[in-house]
């Protein structure tokens, strides 16, 4: 089993987006009353696409809708948000337990011809 010390490192790259989301929903909260109608989107947003959140924030305001190239940028946000998610998916994939899919561990006894 590998050795992680980068300490507070790792959670600080780990959360930054997050972190960089809120920072900007306190700075600039009208940014985002002006973008979502409700609270509810933009606390999903925080908690499973939080790139693809700000990214999104970013590219309404000025035009007020996504149109040419932005699509471009949202689909690089969405990316970064499920390369995060595998990302973390694959370094924790030696915690499942032995047996089931996608252990790294025994899988227990197996019968030889």
């Amino acid at each position: 089993m590998r050795q992680n010390s980068a300490g507070c490192l790792t959670g600080f790259v780990a959360a930054f987006s997050r972190m960089f989301l809120i920072m900007i929903w306190i700075a600039r909260p009208v940014f985002f009353n002006a973008t979502f109608g409700s609270f509810i989107v933009p606390c999903l947003g925080f908690m499973f696409l939080p790139f693809t959140t700000l990214m999104y924030v970013f590219l309404v305001q000025g035009v007020g809708a996504i149109q040419g190239l932005d699509w471009l940028w949202l689909l690089l946000a969405v990316l970064m948000d499920l390369a995060t998610i595998g990302s973390a998916g694959y370094a924790n994939r030696d915690r499942i337990p032995p047996g089931m899919p996608g252990s790294t561990g025994p899988q227990g006894p197996t019968a030889t011809p």
